[in-house]
């Protein structure tokens, strides 16, 4: 699993006639005339999106990890700023940010581009961010067993900005955290200060 384009929910794939159906339905339920030329593509763009928003059904997170390797590394490493785009399952609208990691490992470490493929594999569903965050930090604990885990979510959600409390701008942020970084303050505060450099 290399990047978004390269894995796809083929779920949506095989259903593509009922969920092109179905957009089409929403759309004219919604008060749209199907036929203006604007729209007469919309169904068929709608699922292709689907295919590629929704690509985190298509794998099991664990897996993006990959081959791991011995290493007797145990210092603090991090990933941070790594982009994430996904869909919120209340309203179905997208919300989007950063995810910053950091572990310490116990002899075991994973490829650094094999941290943002785990993050892309769990936020490219519908999801909720408290989730995203616990999930990336559960999954490195089980597959790595570091000492500790820390997971730093931002996001800027739509269903927030766009509707209802309409307030643009607003971040919200999530943190899990595992193992020595719940046990040690002095950890946490290092992790969270070298991600302002």
């Amino acid at each position: 699993m290399a990047g978004a384009k390269d894995y796809s929910n083929s779920q949506v794939s095989n259903n593509r006639e009922q969920v092109e159906f179905h957009v089409r339905e929403i759309l004219k339920l919604i008060g749209e005339n199907v036929e203006r030329e604007g729209l007469l593509e919309t169904p068929a763009r709608v699922t292709r999106m689907y295919e590629e928003i929704f690509a985190g059904y298509a794998v099991d997170p664990r897996d993006v990890l990959g081959v791991t390797f011995d290493e007797r590394h145990e210092e603090l490493v991090i990933v941070k700023d790594i982009v994430y785009y996904s869909q919120c399952e209340h309203h179905m609208a997208p919300f989007f940010g950063m995810a910053h990691i950091g572990y310490i490992p116990s002899g075991k470490i994973a490829g650094l581009s094999k941290l943002a493929r785990l993050v892309e594999a769990v936020s490219r569903r519908l999801q909720v961010q408290e989730r995203i965050t616990s999930q990336i930090a559960d999954i490195l604990e089980e597959v790595l067993q570091p000492h500790g885990v820390m997971v730093v979510v931002e996001g800027e959600h739509m269903c927030m900005c766009s509707r209802g409390v309409k307030k643009p701008g607003s971040k919200t942020v999530t943190s899990a955290v595992r193992g020595q970084f719940r046990q040690s303050a002095a950890l946490r505060s290092e992790f969270l200060e070298l991600l302002k450099r």
